[in-house]
């Protein structure tokens, strides 16, 4: 999902222009922001940003990894002892094993839909 580096926008309004499913807008202070409900990744934004203010998400990876330990930190203090907190952990892992797995199929569908175009299918 495409993003705004704040410390990068001019407020141009260039991408607000261009965006095809009006998914970006300008705060009070012209910069501009993209609502990930809106957006239809179409990477237009990305391609008439002068600043290079519009960002790929995969450099916000870092931030969600510690975003993610953060909450697991601040979950475990409502678990006790050594057998709880272990437990915990465990069930930690299984969600975000989950969640790559959710990922890893939508990928697989995803590449199967893209490489059936032209297939007549």
């Amino acid at each position: 999902m495409p993003w705004v580096n704040q410390d990068l926008c001019v407020g141009c309004g260039i991408c607000v222009d261009e965006c095809p499913a009006e998914a970006i807008t300008q705060q009070e202070n012209r910069k501009a922001i993209i609502n990930d409900n809106q957006c239809i990744r179409c990477g237009k934004c990305h391609d008439v940003c002068p600043q290079d203010a519009v960002r790929h998400d995969s450099e916000r990876i870092p931030q969600e990894v510690e975003a993610n330990i953060t909450k697991t930190k601040n979950l475990l203090k409502h678990f006790q002892t050594p057998q709880e907190q272990s437990q915990f952990y465990e069930r930690m892992i299984r969600y975000f094993n989950k969640e790559k797995k959710v990922a890893d199929q939508t990928i697989t569908k995803i590449t199967d839909m893209k490489n059936a175009i032209g297939k007549g299918k």
